[in-house]
């Protein structure tokens, strides 16, 4: 597979003007007080029997997420651990749910407790109920609501993200002053999101190989996935609709919220991630306000990025950070 983007040496100096909308803080400051006050507890459920695992522990968390809707969390963390831990909370790749705690036994397994949040719509364990937004013009979730913010699939979704932060206070044994979010892609995005709307409750940011970032950029250089299916909108609607949905992407660009976060930050990117592009990527982390930021480059990866070995630079990162358990 070739380079699917520009050189090494220029992505490093990518920094393309990017404003956000005079609004953005005001839109998303409105956005969460009006998810928190719609209130609604945290429900926890002990189900490590259910799985026959005998060195964690598992709970089935349900918390209230966008307008007090119930989204699914699984809580994965080592048996008999003394708390406060540290907790990882990781969002989920495009078209992907939280799984199954089977699938996520990596951070246990290092002494982290390990919070796996469901993708509203995406995941099995979270509906996406019809809000009223009008039609959705192509496949996926990219183009949902798209015709105003106020509407759009990942109001609700960067909410619940938010939210799960919100809940890790209300559950036993955590440490809601050790908050690390984390994930790849669409998981990427989203933890970048949650750095930059809820910087004083986020200790770190890991987003490997983000999605949701320089949206005008990637809609015209992606050859796969899911910025595709913005391209595909437009090209029925280039007439009227270009200008409009781009305005709307503006308020949930990750280049937006990295402007915003200040925790200590690691990047991953493939150098040959036809999903995202590596200059969107570099977009997002270049302007990135915290000042310990490090970017981890795969020059021979597509969208899998570091694959397995990418996991292993993440705890060597945390350790490094102090974010270790006792």
């Amino acid at each position: 597979m070739p380079l699917t983007d520009a050189p090494l040496d220029h992505l490093t100096g990518y920094r393309p003007d990017s404003r956000a909308p005079r609004d953005f803080d005001a839109f998303w400051t409105r956005t969460l007080a009006e998810a928190r006050a719609c209130g609604g507890a945290v429900k926890v459920e002990r189900v490590t029997d259910r799985f026959l695992l005998r060195t964690v522990d598992v709970d089935d968390v349900r918390f209230p997420g966008w307008n007090g809707e119930p989204v699914a969390a699984w809580l994965v963390r080592p048996r008999d651990a003394e708390g406060p831990l540290p907790v990882v909370v990781t969002y989920q790749g495009y078209s992907g749910g939280r799984g199954l705690p089977t699938d996520n036994l990596l951070w246990s397994a290092a002494g982290y407790a390990h919070l796996v949040v469901d993708t509203r719509g995406q995941g099995h364990d979270t509906p996406d109920p019809d809000p009223g937004s009008g039609t959705q013009w192509a496949e996926g979730f990219m183009t949902r609501g798209i015709e105003s913010p106020e509407h759009y699939y990942y109001r609700r979704l960067m909410t619940d993200c938010v939210r799960a932060v919100d809940a890790v206070g209300e559950l036993s044994g955590l440490d809601p002053a050790r908050v690390v979010v984390a994930g790849g892609s669409q998981g990427g995005g989203l933890a970048l999101a949650v750095g930059g709307l809820a910087p004083d409750r986020v200790a770190a940011v890991m987003s490997d190989v983000p999605f949701l970032c320089h949206f005008p950029h990637a809609a015209q250089i992606a050859g796969e996935g899911p910025y595709v299916e913005l391209a595909k909108y437009l090209r029925w609607h280039s007439r009227d609709r270009v200008e409009p949905t781009f305005e709307t992407l503006s308020y949930f660009d990750g280049v937006h919220f990295a402007q915003r976060a200040t925790a200590p930050a690691l990047f991953s990117v493939g150098l040959m991630d036809p999903i995202c592009p590596p200059s969107t990527v570099y977009a997002a982390y270049n302007h990135y306000a915290g000042a310990d930021r490090t970017m981890t480059v795969w020059p021979f990866a597509d969208h899998g990025g570091g694959y397995g070995s990418n996991q292993a630079t993440q705890l060597a990162w945390l350790h490094e950070h102090g974010l270790r358990p006792a």
